[in-house]
Order: C-alpha cells, then structure tokens, then sequence
C-alpha cells in the first residue's frame, strides 16, 4: 500500500503547489508567513478531528521526540514559499523537489539499502527528469520575458539570491525526509499516528506565532476569505502529508524520490488551469518522468 500512498501524495502536493504559486503575491513581501499560517490552521484542525475520531491518546512530548523531523520540514517549506516571489527569475521548482534524490542517497549511504535494477533505474529517471524541468522552465521563462521586452535583472537571474531559496529548500527537505525515514521507518523511533499528529500540532503552533506576529507586531490584517487560495494549497498540502506518513513507513528509499516527482504534477495541472502551455521538451520530460514511477510500481510488485 506504501507505493498508492506515495502517490496519493504526489497528486496532493503537487496540487498545493499549483494553488500556493497562484495564491504568492510577489508585491507582498509577508506572503510567506500568511502561507504558513494558513497551512498551520488546517493541519491543527485536521491534527485534532483525526486525533478524537481515532480514539487516538496523544502525549504533547511526542513533539519535542519528532521535533528535528519538523524543524527541517516546516523551515524548508517556509523558505519554498518565499522563494516563490522569486520563481519567475530563478531557477524553476521542480529543482526544490529533487530532495528526494538526496534522501535516497543518504539512506543508501548510513543504512546500506539494496535496491533491485528496477529500482535504480526509476529513481536516476525521476531524478534526472525533475533536473532537466527545471532546466526547461528556466529556458522558457526567459524567453517569454524576452518576447514581452522585459529586462531581466541580472541581480535575481545569475546572483546568488536567484539559487539560494531552491537549493536550501532541496537541501533542508532532503535532510528532513532522511531523518522522518529513520524515524519511521529505519529505527521505527515513532508511530504514523505520533508523528502526523505531532508535525500538524508543530505547524499549528508556527501557524499561531505567525499570526500573532503578523497582527500585532506587522500591524497587518488577515482575512480567510482573500486568503482562499492559500487555504486550497493548506488543505491539498495536508491531505498529503497525511498519506506520506504512511508511504514512507512502508518504504522510505523508495517513497522519497517518487514523492519527490509531484513538481511534474504541478507543471501538468499549472498548464491545465492556468492555460499555460508545455513545450514538445517538457512533455517528453514529464513523459520520462511517469516512465520512473511506473518502474518502481512494478518493482514494488516483483
């Protein structure tokens, strides 16, 4: 079941990227924490319907024990989401999602792993596809300012500010995904149940010291209802965290990578509902991309 979990998650998560992309305003230099606090609100809520309709008896400690995975997950998703202001003039998003090639890398490292040919050829797919996307979309964004005379500043096209929020995020989730690999699945430190509740009750409370911040501190109003498509991307983001949890219990090495790949989701759906449109390259990458997961689906049943 890991391997229908891990993509239900990719759907899930590629989804919300599509609806934080349409919901970051690149004038709103606040966009980020707005982001953070709505996605802490649904995953507070979803944390406490699942915990009481489950039965489940949650200890508060168990999120200090399942806080390392939580600090890198919500600190390299709150760096995506600035780095959003950013995507037009730097390297494209699917570089942020090649995380999980480096998780799979560090499990093959400490834990030694074995993987089927099968296996290794699906993940250097994946890999390599979401590489070469990001390559794709840098070309295309360029072109298309080119075409509509717009001068690229070369401060956000080739400084470091331009790289910075992409690699961090791909570096600090990759790490995050590796410790939640050892958690639960490498030394089984925690159950599903302990640490999906304990990261929805962490970005809950980074939800509620953001709003806070914003409020008081920033002097700024927040409004549910113009915040919507924040609140679509919280809620597709939740629903996949939910099923992530339960992929990489089942598999991480494997899990990681496959998840990895939602960025193709995201172009997919970005050109579906935004009429953006691929090129012949990019549909040969997304196509690359699929032939990966269907390999390591067919390695999961050998």
């Amino acid at each position: 079941m890991w391997f229908i979990f891990a993509l239900i998650t990719t759907f899930a998560w590629g989804s919300a990227d599509l609806f934080y992309k349409k919901g970051s305003n690149p004038n709103d230099k606040l966009s980020h924490i707005k982001i953070v606090i709505m996605v802490g609100l649904v995953m507070g809520l979803h944390g406490f319907y699942y915990m009481v309709t489950n039965h489940i008896s949650f200890s508060p400690f168990q999120m200090v024990r399942y806080f390392p995975v939580s600090f890198f997950y919500i600190l390299s998703m709150t760096i995506g989401y600035i780095g959003l202001r950013y995507i037009e003039l730097s390297i494209s998003s699917p570089i942020q999602n090649s995380s999980g090639a480096v998780t799979a890398v560090l499990l093959m490292i400490f834990f030694k792993q074995e993987l089927g040919w099968l296996e290794i050829i699906g993940i250097m797919i994946i890999s390599i596809g979401v590489f070469t996307l990001a390559v794709l979309e840098k070309k295309k964004d360029n072109s298309d300012l080119a075409l509509q005379n717009v001068a690229i500043d070369k401060k956000y096209r080739t400084s470091f500010l331009a790289i910075m929020f992409p690699i961090l995020y791909c570096v600090i989730d990759g790490l995050g995904t590796f410790a939640d690999a050892i958690y639960l699945d490498e030394w089984k430190l925690i159950s599903e149940n302990d640490a999906l509740l304990a990261y929805e009750f962490t970005f809950f409370l980074c939800g509620l010291i953001c709003f806070l911040y914003l409020i008081l501190i920033k002097k700024e109003k927040f409004n549910l209802i113009k915040e919507r498509e924040k609140g679509y991307a919280a809620i597709f983001e939740t629903a996949g965290q939910f099923f992530y949890v339960f992929a990489m219990s089942g598999n991480s090495v494997i899990a990681a990578p496959l998840v990895a790949s939602y960025s193709i989701v995201s172009v997919i759906l970005s050109r579906i509902f935004i009429k953006e449109k691929l090129t012949k390259k990019q549909y040969m990458v997304v196509f690359f991309v699929l032939l990966g997961i269907i390999l390591l689906g067919i390695a999961e049943e050998l």
